[in-house]
């Protein structure tokens, strides 16, 4: 690695050259990353790589799913960051852009910068960059200007938040950039936070259309990993679960693939009992029946008096 005409590359070549760089800082570590590991060059200009319209064309649709519940948030987060010159940008798992929302005063300065619709963003292409390094480290980040590792790329000002489908897999993430100079590293902050609740808000209502139908169940709210969700099918079976809610209860595919009993995996486990489930369907028959001890009978095909036998055997009064 050579001097260049680039102050900004020197001082990206003097950072990957200090062993002890990539302890200073994440920003470091990534330049660190950039350079030796993925073999990029800081003061490259060549021509930016986008993938082709029939390509864009068919990963968007396969995509559909995702982008069904993210275009809502996407014009939502539009509405309130337009304005002061932001773009929104939703990338695939890959670095490309499948989506984005710019205002059109905006429009050539974002598309000249490369945040273009099929443009590719992963790290291993652009180097330090907020999609490209939130995907590569899966968690939220902040690139501000000059954190950028290509000189071409500290214009650009990003804040994004990694997106995971309903199985917890990392499928996207979700950028707000601005090319603004004036927009500096407090309001970076401000908009980080906007785009992690965001990105929570796109993985929360993902998965509850992809469980539509499953009995969804909150456990909690996670600072750093999100909304812990499970989906229970009809019989109280667990179908499903969220990032957050593998992380908080040690849950994976291979557990996932044979359904266990809610109560068992909240610790909660208790015998099965067929008392419990005449229960649970008498209350609702009778709660169908806004408490009408005959017509609750009626809705479960059984006589009163049968009725009244197993409502005092699961211990409900009449």
């Amino acid at each position: 690695m050579t001097r260049t005409n680039s102050p900004h590359a020197d001082i990206v070549f003097d950072t990957v050259r200090s062993a002890s760089s990539a302890a200073v800082s994440p920003v470091a570590a990534s330049w660190c990353r950039s350079a030796l590991h993925h073999g990029l060059d800081p003061a490259d200009r060549r021509t930016r790589e986008r993938i082709d319209a029939s390509s864009l064309h068919a990963l968007r649709d396969a995509h559909r799913p995702l982008l069904d519940v993210a275009n809502p948030v996407l014009d939502q987060m539009f509405r309130s960051v337009g304005r002061s010159g932001c773009g929104v940008i939703l990338s695939d798992a890959h670095g490309v852009i499948l989506e984005r929302r710019i205002g059109a005063g905006d429009d050539r300065e974002f598309s000249q910068a490369g945040l273009a619709m099929g443009a590719r963003w992963a790290e291993a292409e652009e180097g330090t960059n907020g999609i490209g390094t939130c995907l590569f480290e899966d968690r939220p980040v902040v690139i501000h200007r000059d954190q950028h590792f290509a000189s071409r790329n500290i214009g650009i000002s990003c804040m994004d938040a990694p997106v995971h489908d309903p199985h917890g897999r990392l499928v996207a993430a979700l950028d707000i950039s601005t090319c603004r100079d004036d927009h500096g590293s407090a309001m970076a902050e401000i908009i980080i936070a906007f785009v992690r609740d965001a990105a929570r808000r796109i993985e929360r209502d993902y998965f509850c259309s992809h469980f539509e139908g499953a009995r969804i169940i909150f456990l909690a709210d996670d600072p750093t990993h999100g909304t812990a969700l499970l989906a229970a099918d009809r019989d109280d079976l667990v179908v499903g679960a969220s990032r957050a809610a593998r992380l908080k209860l040690g849950l994976d595919d291979a557990v996932l693939a044979d359904p266990r009993p809610l109560d068992q995996l909240l610790g909660r486990e208790q015998a099965p009992s067929f008392e419990d489930g005449d229960r649970a369907v008498l209350r609702r028959a009778l709660a169908q029946a806004g408490g009408n001890a005959s017509k609750a009978a009626q809705l479960l095909g059984i006589g009163r008096a049968t009725l009244y036998r197993r409502m005092s055997r699961a211990g409900l009064r009449p």
